[in-house]
Parts: C-alpha cells; structure tokens; sequence
C-alpha cells in the first residue's frame, strides 16, 4: 500500500506532539527536497519524495530535533541529486550539513569486492557517528522506512538488504537500545529471510493468541489488586516478545515453543528505584519465582543502557511467565534507547554518561585499525554487538561485560591487552580452569599472568576468542613480536594450501605469483605478505577461493568434476548441497520415514518439512519463493538417532493412567523427554510426551501400543 502522508501530514504530526520545532526551516528543507528529487520515483511507484517525508516522520516519532528533521528530509540529495555539500551547508548551517554527509555513502571507491565497499560504508558511518550519534538515528529510520517498502524490490534485492539489516543495522539499534526500531528491523528482515519459519510462529501465536491474551488479562488484574492494598498505582501492561526473538530461542536454540518462557510477559512501570525492589518482594510472595530466572539489570544495566527487573514466575496456573519491573524513566530507555535523549529531555544531558554509552564504536574503530586482521567491521558488529551480554566480575568487584559466548581470554583482554599477552592461567570463583573455559553471568574470574616480558599468547587462541578486541590484540603482539617466526609460519602455511589445491608451477612462475598476490593484499613486499598470514592479518581462506580459480582458469583446461556421492547432515541428504546446516520444521517434526521437502533459508542452512506439511502447501502457493525449495530425503543410515517425536495423548481420566503410558514407552527402550499431563474439563485428561526414536515405524508400533491402553481414546502425533 502506497504512503499518502504529505509534508502537511508532517507539520500537523509534530505540532499535535507539543514539542517546539523551527518549522519555517523544516518547510525550506522540505521545498528543497522535493524540488531536487523532481521525476525522482521509487519502485513502489511512488514519487521519491515520499521516502524522506517518511523517514522525517520516524524521527519526529523519536523526538529528534530541528536539525535531524531537517537531516532527514535532505538526506538522498547529496547522494542522489546535483546538490553538493557545500549548497547544504550554506543554505541550513554545519550541522545539518554535517548529518547529511554521515549518511551519504561513499562514491565510486576502487575496491574490488562489494563486500569491502560494505565495509568501508558502514566506517565511514561509524565514524561520523562516533562525532555525532543522529548519524546513525537517521540511517536507522532510513533503513526502517526501506524495509517497510522492500516487497517492491527484487527477490535478490530483498534478500541482500535484509541480510545486511540482520548483520550490521539491527545490532547497532540493538546497542543503542532503541527498541521499537530494533525488533520492527529484524522480524522485516526475517520475513525475507525465512518466510516459512516466520509463518510458523506467527500461525502459532495467532492459534494461542486469545487463551494467553486472557492468561496476561488475568494476571494483570491480580497484580494491580494486589499492589493497590500496597498504596501502590503502577502503570501494567502485557508484552509480547518480538517474531525473531521467538526464532532466535526456537529455531536457533533448538527449545520447543512451549519452553519460551517470555513469550508473553507481564510489565510493571512505577515511580522509583525503591518501588522496584518492593513490587518484586510482593510478586515473588504472590507466585513462586522460577529458579535461575531472575536478572536485575537496575543494579548491572545492559550494555545499551537497559534497566529492568526480570523474574520468571508460575501462578495456580502452573503456567510459567516473565514480570518486568522499571522505573518510567527506564522505560522511557528501553522504548528509544539513546534517542530518549531527545523525545523525553530536551537535548543530551550528562554528556560522560552519553559517552560511555557510545564507547563500543570507538572499540570498534580501535580494533579495526590495530588488528588490520581478517575480522572485516560487518563481522565485527555481528560478533561484538551480540544481543545477549554477560556481566563478569573480577576480583576486585569490577563488572566487565561481554557478548554471550565469551571464553577467559576474551575477558583477559576486556581487562588490558597486557594482562592478556602474559596470561598463564586462570581461576572462576576460586577453581582453576582451561583457556577456552566459556563465561557466565555472575562468575569471579581471576586472570594469573606471568612477570616474564618475553611472554605472549597462543596461535591457537585466535580460535578460542570470540570477541574482534581479543583477537586483534593477539594479532598485534604476534605482528609486533614475532616477525621471523610470523614470515616462516605464513610462508608453511600458503605451500600448504597451494598443495592442498594441487597449484603446482615453475618456482619463477610460482614467485610472480605470490608477488602479484602480496600486491592485490597491499602488502609492498611478500615478506609483508608472509608475515601477515603468520599473524593472522591474512586469512587465507578468504582468498584462495579466487586463487584457485584463477590458476584453473590461465594453466589448466576445464574438465568436468567428478560425481562424488552425496553427503548427510543429521541424518537428511539435500539434493546438490553437502553438510549443509539442517533443522527441523517444528510445525510439522518430520521423521526417518516421511517423506520431506527442505526451505533453503538465509544464513540458518536448511529448513526440512514433510511434504504434506500445511505450512508446506501455503508457501508453495507464492510464485517468487518457489527456486528456495529443494528436495531432499532421510539417509540410509545405521544408527540413526537423535529424532524427537511429541504424542498428544486424551483418555478418560484415572488413576495409574501417567504410569501405563510411561512402561509403555520403556518397553521400547527409547528416551523419554519430557512427559507432561493435565486435566480436561469433560473428566478426560491429556498427556503429552516427547520420546527419542529412529523412524516413523518405530514411532507407529509405540502408538499401537498405547492405544491399548485402558481409557486411552485418541493418540496423535504431533505436528502431524
């Protein structure tokens, strides 16, 4: 659907909010704009103009000032127009000129990949943000305004910006904790992505969504009774966790839907901190809290800024879910992150604490320039902006936090890259234990170095550390201090691969060579070269792809390849594609015997459902998507395991009825799951088991055997 929102729209928007903006320059901003991008039309088929009216809208929504609104309706016209810089700077002042040069991209760069172009964009906009943080606010409502648009682009078009939405825009939104801007990017991007998977969980929580609509109701009501005899009147509303947040636990994490504790949720906003502690004392005597579940980001906020009391609880329901407990100035943080600066305050106060909060960019700059390493700033973002942090202490009580996933030496080098370079060992709350040891919240860990000058890290740390800061300070000692051994080590290393790859020349042939491939490296000798491989500057399977096809293409003839039988993947061949990633459909849980289809998804591998799937027959009615789907079939092989099936089981309701269906299931010695059973309200009862098993004839003969259980009336598969 076409946007009909004008620049009137626009004013009326901003005046009904009641915040004081200069619209006589907001209006001779927006006259230029439209005059510049005149005949200018997007895909969709609308006039160009339209899309910096609609991303000025977001910003007016993030309560951004006059001269980001004025950034935002001029923001394409350096980039796409004849207007220059300089004219912008004339006509609205340095500071508007200033943001609309932070998100103009570069020109025609001599790079020779689009990946480095990527790279070298999203530098320069880190750059300019590290200066002036409504850079990226106004690229972000750039982006968020181009995904709520991109059904008009082409399919590799969609895929390509979604993927880059999903790697470097929503994990910067993430981290400046703008929420409402964060999960709209990612669940867009996710539609183009894996459109099956989304499908699926949107189905399932339109199935669910009027029994846990009425759950949240109820539970809202009790608490607000509750904190009412407390003289308490918070503000409490239900949540509902975003589509890709649901993906991430279900699909990434391999947890059933049913194990997503918070996909519903319950927020508490009151008036202080201490009301905080209070309502969390009064639910936890009104439900019994989960063990393990509780996290106060109040005492330790997020990376972003996020505060908030989380608890898991259960009720009389036995239904478990989530309880956020805030301040309103926190929620105001966890709604616009850093924009709430703007919307709820007037402009930035308490510019230290602004800083601090922009910290991870210059980190990243930093690490960028010392490492000069494999690790391109697009990976660096995905791996270093994790959505989910952990908060590790040291012994002395000072908090480092760190993307999930961290081992010791990535928080020996979030300490200092010296403590780092001489680490020999270290101890987690008083034990000693390995290197690669993987961090948790909560954890003391104590680093034991050496007072040896001499020493420094291991080679093979680089594939321990997660973190691009760890890995670049072990890069630079090795760039630094072991030159000789750096060159030897590099120059092993290519004669290796070279061999491996069956690239064999004349030894003058093989030297022009290398020199010429030191060259395309912008190394200016092939010591430089050698030594950068040695130091991990070099990654050498990012550019022996292109090596080897370059010698096939000037020293050997083509000759067909040779068939070579296809290879599994848990236990699933996918035609054309080997050791490919595979998960299971949740909607449908296919097994050994079924006959399955696979969804090529984008950056998850492949999705495998079972032909009759309905989710399976729904998608194929979409023309566009129909080149993702593949054939694929169950592997002939012995020892097959790892398969989980779920039964739905109803039978009248009696006693030993739970233990019948157990002995059942031992007798044909496969793992039992999980087993879970209910009361209905006809005197029936429902059970619901989840066994391991290798085939469906394996899974058949158990609910043959079941069915002859006294009482039992129904037992189905589930997802069937």
């Amino acid at each position: 659907m076409l946007s009909e929102r004008t620049f009137e729209d626009l004013k009326a928007y901003i005046t009904a909010s009641g915040r004081t903006r200069d619209l006589f320059k907001l209006e001779q901003a927006y006259l230029l704009a439209e005059q510049l991008h005149a005949g200018q039309v997007r895909e969709s088929g609308e006039p160009y103009i339209i899309h910096p009216i609609e991303v000025t809208f977001v910003l007016a929504d993030l309560g951004m000032d006059t001269d980001c609104l004025c950034a935002g309706l001029l923001h394409d016209v350096v980039e796409d127009t004849e207007e220059t810089l300089e004219d912008v700077r004339r006509r609205f002042g340095e500071t508007v000129a200033k943001l609309v040069d932070g998100v103009t991209k570069l020109g025609n760069l001599p790079l020779p990949t689009k990946e480095e172009q990527q790279s070298e964009n999203v530098r320069k906009m880190l750059l300019a943000m590290s200066e002036e943080v409504r850079v990226i606010i106004i690229k972000l409502a750039d982006r968020l305004h181009n995904m709520r648009t991109l059904m008009y682009r082409k399919e590799e078009k969609q895929r390509k910006t979604s993927l880059e939405t999903m790697e470097v825009y929503a994990p910067i939104a993430h981290r400046l904790g703008m929420r409402t801007i964060w999960e709209e990017l990612e669940d867009a991007a996710l539609h183009y992505l894996d459109p099956v998977a989304c499908r699926e969980i949107e189905n399932t929580l339109e199935m669910n969504r009027a029994e846990r609509a009425g759950f949240v109701q109820n539970m809202q009501e009790r608490i607000r009774v509750r904190l009412h005899e407390f003289g308490m009147e918070p503000r409490i509303e239900g949540r509902v966790k975003s589509i890709y947040g649901i993906y991430r636990k279900v699909y990434m994490q391999g947890r059933s839907f049913e194990e997503v504790y918070d996909i519903y949720a319950v927020r508490i906003i009151v008036n202080t901190v201490i009301d905080c502690y209070n309502t969390l004392g009064i639910i936890h005597d009104m439900f019994r809290p989960v063990p393990n579940r509780f996290k106060d980001y109040i005492a330790t906020p997020k990376a972003n800024g996020y505060q908030s009391l989380h608890t898991t609880v259960i009720g009389r329901e036995g239904v478990p879910f989530e309880i956020q407990i805030r301040t309103w100035d926190m929620n105001y943080t966890a709604e616009y992150g850093i924009a709430a600066h703007w919307k709820y305050k007037a402009g930035i106060k308490g510019k230290d604490k602004l800083e601090d909060n922009l910290a991870w960019i210059r980190k990243i700059l930093e690490t960028q320039q010392e490492g000069e390493g494999e690790d391109d700033i697009v990976r660096t973002i995905k791996t270093d902006l994790s959505p989910e942090d952990i908060f590790v202490l040291t012994p002395k009580s000072d908090v480092k936090t760190l993307p999930a996933g961290s081992t010791v030496i990535d928080f020996a080098y979030a300490i200092h890259s010296a403590v780092g370079n001489r680490m020999v060992g270290a101890k987690i709350d008083g034990r000693i234990v390995p290197l690669d040891t993987v961090l948790r919240t909560g954890q003391i860990v104590d680093i034991i170095t050496t007072r040896s000058a001499s020493h420094g890290p291991n080679r093979d740390w680089l594939s321990i550390a997660k973190t691009s800061e760890a890995r670049s300070k072990i890069r630079a000692w090795f760039k630094k201090e072991r030159r000789e051994e750096n060159i030897a080590q590099g120059r092993q290393s290519l004669e290796s691969e070279f061999k491996r790859m069956s690239i064999v020349l004349p030894e003058k042939q093989m030297e022009e060579m290398v020199t010429a491939l030191a060259r395309r490296q912008h190394y200016d000798s092939v010591e430089d070269f050698y030594a950068a491989i040695g130091y991990g500057g070099v990654l050498l399977t990012r550019i022996m792809p292109r090596v080897r096809e370059d010698f096939q293409r000037l020293h050997r003839p083509a000759v067909p390849a040779p068939v070579t039988p296809a290879k599994s993947s848990n236990g699933v061949i996918v035609e054309g594609i080997d050791n490919c990633p595979v998960k299971f459909a949740q909607c449908c849980n296919p097994l050994p015997g079924d006959e399955i289809i696979g969804f090529i998804t984008r950056g998850h591998g492949v999705s495998v459902h079972k032909k009759d799937c309905q989710n399976v027959q729904a998608a194929m009615k979409d023309q566009s998507q129909l080149d993702r789907w593949i054939p694929a079939r169950f592997a002939e092989e012995e020892g097959v395991k790892g398969f989980r099936s779920t039964l739905d089981i109803v039978a009248l309701d009696r006693t030993a009825l739970l233990a019948d269906v157990s002995t059942v299931i031992a007798n044909f010695r496969v793992p039992l799951h999980e087993l879970n059973a209910r009361e209905l309200k006809n005197g029936n009862a429902n059970i619901v088991a989840t066994i391991g098993i290798q085939s469906v004839d394996q899974l058949n003969n158990i609910m043959k055997n079941i069915k002859k259980i006294e009482g039992v009336m129904t037992v189905e598969r589930s997802g069937k």
